[in-house]
């Protein structure tokens, strides 16, 4: 080839580093000399030793991406349509960049292999859609792309990923692609890699389950772009209902304001459309029974996309109403016209709660039954909710609200589980807290002894009687109508007036004792009735939980609920029946928080339930006291009042203190020792109770224990607890919560670190903490005891956390140096941050690590030992000179000759930075190894400063831009 034609490859090249060129141009004028040209073997030499230049380069320079660019779309141009001849002399040039690029993929250096992945990626994106590749090529391109998914870098595995988008085949369930991107969708530790691969994954039968654990991915945006997948690729049919709503309910919910929005903006949207737009059909697609929460946030998030009132008053009447209502003043006249007036949707409430049916045993079998009863108490109960967005501010209203409230609550139809919503809402109407107590009182009086006709039976001798007295009047009728006949007959007219008045009267006594005779025989009376089967109490103690809840703690125990507690609540802790013992329980505790005496009196009886009934009954009792020991902390028993106040000389008084207050720790050292045992229950609900209990007393300052600290990390960290997605959400928040709030949480944190690392150590194989990372347990308690970490860190601070913890390391090591934990504390101790600065501690932490080092004998551990030695002396040491990642690793063995030459232009590329190679021993820095496991780019990112000026900016910007032209003509002069 002619020196002509040389410089005309070079001036492409060089052309095509400058982003204001037109690559268009450049691409013709190039292939128009490829097609002159008979023999292209030596354009293809000298186009490879161009694009060298390019593929060493790491860094995302612009004058790099501009030239993949060109190179990209110069091997596209040579593509041909389906259906011309000389197919494949046509992509001469096309297959030989690929098979160069494939005999390259293997280098040692991972700029080349990234750069390798990314031509491959950009080629075949570039290709049409209908393109065909030779079938050998298309595999070899594939098993190429299939090793370096695997490889050590993320940039390289993100490329790689790319660039088998279009090898995918979602139609098998075999494909190799497919479960590549399975594989690193669960299992690989960058970010940026598991959303390079939801870009390009195909949804199918096999990947959608994955995608949509992706939602729950720990890094933002990895959930913010599984949720754009699946409104994008994925149809609402293609989800189940269990799936539908927890996208929902964890979308919304969502820690970063991004997802939120994504879910609004996108998922919603997508679905809506599907659906054309109906917001009711899309609320039939959702388990709104089952999931109102969710349901009504979902109705929220899509009012508040709602341009105009027209657009809100088509949907769901409820949660409309409530975030009409949530606005304020701003949405009184739309809610206006949304509701009615209080008294007319009071008599509506009435007559539909009344249509309620209960189900008899027979019809609770049929599913048909159950499920329209089960309808008619969810519309029942959105009906209700609604009562709180009434205006309620006319008397007369409020007033027949509050009636018909109260005649709901004592019909005995009303079923079980409106109680407690309804008691709320009555509550809540009422304005004064003794109108409230004395008129909840009274309704649970009509639910128990509700007014009853009994029939009374009549005795015997008392009918007889009467019966016999009517017997006489009859005869006594027939005689004086005798005597008046004989009278008229004489004409003694006189007599016969007599007669004739005493049979009118006699008649009536007839007719009296007659109507007595023909009514029944029991005689029926209206008398109160005390009932007291399951469902009646029930209902009681729902309502009498319900008012414990609504009012104001401080008030204390009146005599009304301290009457509720003595007839009601005490006499249903014993009950048969196990539900009406669980409400029980949670009455009683409830009430406890209002009175300290009340707790200290029925405190033994709350142990004794946790311990000794079913789960859920226990669970209750549970609750019931770590709300107790929130409120009154573990003194709560020594505010119990003496029965007589005695001297402070008094001999009695100096010897019973002591006994009771021993008698008090050892209560609330049984107490702690309970809910110790209880994290090592079998019971899954009661194991995770416990945790959650322990956790908020802690994080509340009212328990102080490295020990249960430790074994809550255990509990953490135990296999056991994998599938207790409450238990690990809690502990994982608490850890972070706890640590980062004060120095003394730090400092217990601190204390726990041994204990737990010895349990591990210590750990037998048949346990399943055996399987615990040791390594990322201790990496956990050098985060949770950073100084940094602490949400208001101390601006002077002698001593660290870090320090002590340093300490306490090396006293372990010391103990046993032959162990092989130590080797893992050794490491602990690189981790930390220690003070350097001059003092008592420093002297201390160096004279143990000179102890350290004369008694270890393994030469990692020395090596750090030393490090750490040299940075308590002040020596910093000499740094590597550059933080730009490795070009190429020369190594011994090289596989092919394309590497070599690879190698042999970074020797001679001066503006790349020297780095260690793997000749003289030496490895990369852990900071050197993680920036290249960073982010996309993987550029260091400089340390914040003082902002520059716009004239040092730019000569800052031409200082680093990356220029190609010297490299090649370095290499030409050299030649």
């Amino acid at each position: 080839m002619s020196g002509d034609s040389d410089l005309e490859i070079e001036e492409a090249f060089r052309r095509a580093q400058k982003a204001h060129n037109n690559k268009a141009k450049l691409v013709a004028s190039l292939k128009n000399r490829y097609n002159k040209l008979e023999d292209k073997t030596e354009f293809h030499e000298e186009f490879i030793r161009c694009l060298k230049y390019a593929m060493i380069i790491y860094t995302r320079e612009p004058a790099v991406e501009n030239v993949i660019d060109f190179v990209t779309k110069f091997a596209a141009s040579f593509e041909t349509p389906v259906n011309e001849e000389e197919e494949e002399e046509e992509n001469e040039f096309l297959n030989f960049l690929f098979c160069f690029l494939l005999e390259s993929h293997g280098a040692n250096s991972h700029a080349v292999r990234f750069r390798v992945c990314q031509l491959v990626n950009k080629l075949l994106g570039s290709l049409s859609e209908n393109a065909q590749i030779d079938d050998g090529l298309c595999d070899r391109i594939h098993e190429a792309m299939l090793i370096r998914v695997t490889d050590k870098y993320p940039n390289v595995r993100i490329q790689a990923a790319l660039a088998m988008a279009r090898l995918q085949d979602p139609s098998n369930s075999d494909c190799p692609t497919i479960k590549a991107y399975v594989l690193l969708l669960e299992n690989d530790s960058n970010p940026e890699v598991r959303r390079a691969v939801l870009s390009c994954i195909a949804p199918s039968v096999t990947t959608l389950p994955k995608i949509y654990k992706r939602t729950r991915d720990v890094k933002e945006k990895v959930r913010k772009l599984a949720y754009q997948v699946l409104a994008e690729k994925v149809h609402i049919r293609a989800l189940s209902i269990a799936q539908r709503v927890s996208l929902l309910h964890e979308g919304l919910s969502d820690s970063a304001d991004s997802v939120k929005e994504v879910v609004k903006t996108h998922l919603l949207p997508a679905w809506l459309r599907l659906l054309q737009g109906d917001v009711l059909q899309l609320l039939h697609k959702l388990d709104v029974e089952n999931c109102a929460e969710t349901a009504v946030t979902t109705l929220h998030a899509i009012f508040s996309m709602a341009t105009s009132p027209d657009d809100l008053l088509q949907n769901g009447v409820r949660a409309l109403c409530e975030f009409v209502k949530s606005k304020g003043n701003e949405g009184e006249e739309l809610l206006e016209q949304l509701l009615p007036e209080a008294a007319i949707f009071a008599e509506y409430l009435c007559s539909y709660l009344r249509s309620i049916t209960g189900l008899s045993e027979e019809q609770k079998a049929d599913m048909t039954q159950l499920e329209i009863a089960m309808t008619q108490e969810f519309v029942g109960q959105q009906l209700i909710i609604l009562v709180g967005c009434l205006d309620t501010s006319e008397e007369g209203g409020r007033k027949r609200m509050v009636a018909v409230l109260q005649e709901i609550l004592v019909m005995p139809k009303t079923p079980t589980s409106l109680i407690g919503l309804l008691v709320e809402k009555l509550i809540g109407l009422l304005r004064d807290e003794t109108q409230k107590i004395q008129m909840v009182a009274e309704i649970i009086s009509d639910v128990r002894e509700p007014i009853l006709p009994i029939s009374a039976p009549v005795d015997e001798n008392e009918k007889r009687r009467k019966q016999v007295r009517l017997a006489e009047v009859r005869v006594q009728i027939m005689e004086a109508k005798q005597n008046l006949e004989e009278c008229i007959s004489c004409q003694d007219f006189s007599r016969a007036a007599v007669l004739k008045d005493s049979i009118s009267q006699l008649e009536e006594l007839k007719n009296q004792l007659t109507l007595e005779a023909s009514q029944p025989a029991d005689s029926i009376k209206e008398q109160r009735v005390e009932k007291s089967d399951p469902e009646t109490l029930l209902k009681c103690l729902t309502m009498c939980a319900e008012l414990f809840k609504q009012i104001n703690i401080k008030r204390g125990i009146c005599p009304t609920m301290n009457a509720l507690i003595e007839s009601l609540i005490l006499p249903s802790v014993s009950n048969p029946n196990p539900a009406v013992r669980n409400m029980a329980v949670i009455c009683l505790g409830t009430a406890a928080l209002h009175s300290k005496d009340l707790a200290n009196t029925h405190l033994v009886l709350l142990l004794q339930i946790t311990q000794l009934d079913e789960p859920k009954i226990r669970i209750s009792a549970l609750r019931a006291l770590i709300d107790q020991l929130l409120l009154n902390g573990l003194n709560i028993l020594q505010d119990k009042s003496a029965p007589i106040s005695q001297a402070p000389d008094s001999p009695d008084n100096s010897n019973g203190q002591p006994e009771q207050q021993t008698e008090e720790e050892s209560t609330v050292q049984s107490i702690l020792k309970m809910l110790s045992e209880f994290l090592d229950s079998e019971i899954c609900e009661l194991r995770t109770e416990t945790a959650e209990g322990l956790a908020k007393l802690m994080y509340c300052g009212r328990i102080l224990s490295p020990k249960l600290l430790s074994r809550l990390v255990l509990l953490w960290y135990n296999p056991v607890t994998e599938d207790d997605q409450r238990l690990r959400h809690c502990l994982g928040v608490f850890l972070q919560l706890y640590s980062r709030a004060s120095r003394t949480n730090q400092e217990c944190v601190e204390e726990s670190f041994l204990p737990t690392m010895r349990t591990l150590f210590n750990a037998p194989v048949t346990s399943p903490l055996s399987e615990v990372d040791a390594s990322n347990v201790a990496e956990l308690f050098v985060e949770l005891t950073r100084p940094s970490a602490l949400v208001q860190p101390a601006a002077i601070q002698a001593v660290s956390v870090h320090d002590s913890l340093a300490v306490r390391i090396c006293n372990e090591i010391l103990r046993d140096v032959s162990a092989p934990e130590v080797r893992l504390y050794c490491k602990t101790l690189s981790w930390l941050e220690i003070n350097t600065e001059p003092g008592p501690a420093n002297s201390e932490l160096q004279l143990l690590l000179k102890d350290i080092l004369q008694e270890v004998k393994d030469k990692y551990c020395t090596r750090v030992i030393e490090k750490l030695c040299n940075q308590l002396n002040g020596d910093r040491g000499s740094k590597s000179g550059g933080n730009q990642d490795t070009t190429l690793l020369t190594l011994d063995e090289n596989p092919g000759g394309t590497i070599c030459e690879f190698q042999n232009l970074a020797i001679n590329t001066h503006s790349q930075k020297k780095v260690s190679t793997a000749k003289n021993g030496k490895k990369a820095s852990k900071a050197e190894l993680s920036s290249d496991e960073g982010d996309e780019e993987n550029v260091p990112e400089a340390p914040p400063s003082v902002r520059p000026s716009r004239r040092a900016k730019i000569a800052a910007l031409d200082k680093t831009k990356q220029d190609l032209t010297a490299l090649m003509n370095q290499e030409a002069n050299g030649s």
